[in-house]
Order: C-alpha cells, then structure tokens, then sequence
C-alpha cells in the first residue's frame, strides 16, 4: 500500500502516465551474457572491480546487519549463518550480472517485512513469487518504479521514496546502540547515517565510517581499537575517492 496512494496521486497530478497492464516478460537476448571479458583483464580496470568489490560487499553486509539487528537476530553484535547469508548474496550478483539485471542482492527495503512479522524464510519465498509473477505486469512496474523526470532534468521517485521514508522510521532505533559520549564512535556513525541518504549508496556511506573511525582513533591516541584490517579498509576508502 505504500506504493498504492504515491502512484495514485502521481498519477492523477499528470506526473506518470498509463503505460498498460499487462506484456510479455522482456527478452533477455540483448544481455544474456554480454560480458566484456577481454575490457576485464584490462591493468587499468583492476582498481575499478576491486573499488566495486569492496562497494558490493560493503553494502550487503550494512544491509544484513542492519535487518538482522532489527529482527533480533544479532548475537553479542554478530549476526549468527552470516557466511551463507553472503553466499546466497554473492551468487544472486554473479547470476544477476550474467542476466544482464541490476544487482541481485540483499535490500534495505527488506525491513517493512520484518517489521511486519517476517522471520523465516517463507516471506522471501512469497517476495520472490510476486517478483516472478510480476515480469508479466512490465508495463505497470515500470510505472510505478520508473521516477519522474521533471524539467532541467531532475528525477523524482514520488511512488517508491515514501516507502523508503518508512524503512528510515522503522531503522532508526538502532541508533540507541550508538556510544554517543565517545567522539570517536559517534562521529563516524553519524558519518554513516547521513552518509548514506546524501549520496544514494549504502556502500559510500559506509565508507565514511570506514575512513573517520580509524582516522579519530589514531588522533585520539587509542590505534589499537581499531583493527589492522580496518586501517587497511579506511586507506582503500580513501584511495578510492582520491583516484576516481
């Protein structure tokens, strides 16, 4: 229903359009393995795929701890079966990339279901149903999830960002989680929360956490809490945004 009333009043303001119903799914056959595999062995595109690695990963498991957490199903601060919870992310990313789709994987808007009862893997089954029954209704998905382009170029989402808006509200209270006395851990999470929204990418805003944290930890004279491996994550961070 989140979607409903936006779509609605969009469509009755005149800012979408009816596209139809109902068409047969659309074909695969322009980017059915269209991979580009001669570009990939390519010296310079290697800190491009490690740059996407690290925005990949990072943002699935921003998205696992976040749902888990609010679920309740983080243990001590970890989420228990994480590994197969990633396999399944990864292996819906390299099947998605040889479909030629965008990016199969775990997604924030996941937490209206929890929010709504989901803990068993029987509401991904019935999501997935929806999403397959929904290759049918291409004309109407495109509808509602397609934005609106509005003069000098500017693109709205008016029937997908109120449900968003609503995964915020129901997220937010992770935040009390937050050492807000401790400069060096407020900070960087706050980089994370406002991060996020601002650049339209879960994985950039991670990592500005990533980069801050290790940063505040050594100007505040306690390096070693934080890991080697975070040191060596906020320094390709910042590599990243130096060079790109």
């Amino acid at each position: 229903m989140d979607h409903l009333y936006p779509t609605l009043l969009a469509w009755a303001a005149g800012l979408v359009e009816w596209q139809g119903l109902i068409a047969p799914p659309p074909s695969l056959a322009p980017t059915f393995l269209q991979l580009d595999l001669r570009g990939l062995l390519d010296l310079a595109m290697v800190p491009v795929v490690v740059v996407f690695l690290f925005m990949a990963v990072f943002d699935a498991i921003g998205t696992l701890i976040g749902i888990g957490q609010q679920g309740g199903f983080l243990r001590d601060g970890r989420l228990p079966r994480a590994t197969p919870a990633l396999m399944a992310d990864s292996s819906g990313t390299v099947i998605g990339s040889m479909l030629g789709t965008s990016t199969v994987t775990a997604y924030i808007e996941s937490a209206t279901g929890v929010e709504a009862g989901a803990r068993t893997g029987l509401a991904n089954l019935v999501t997935g149903t929806l999403f397959f029954v929904a290759l049918f209704f291409e004309p109407l998905v495109r509808m509602v999830g397609g934005g609106v382009t509005l003069d000098g170029g500017v693109e709205l989402q008016p029937m997908t960002a109120p449900a968003l808006i609503v995964v915020g509200s129901l997220m937010i209270k992770s935040v009390l989680h937050i050492e807000w006395d401790d400069i060096t851990e407020a900070f960087p999470a706050f980089l994370v929360v406002v991060g996020i929204p601002f650049m339209w990418s879960i994985a950039d805003g991670i990592a500005f956490g990533f980069i801050s944290f290790p940063l505040l930890k050594l100007l505040a004279g306690r390096p070693r809490e934080a890991s080697p491996l975070v040191y060596a994550l906020g320094l390709l961070f910042l590599l990243r945004y130096a060079l790109l």
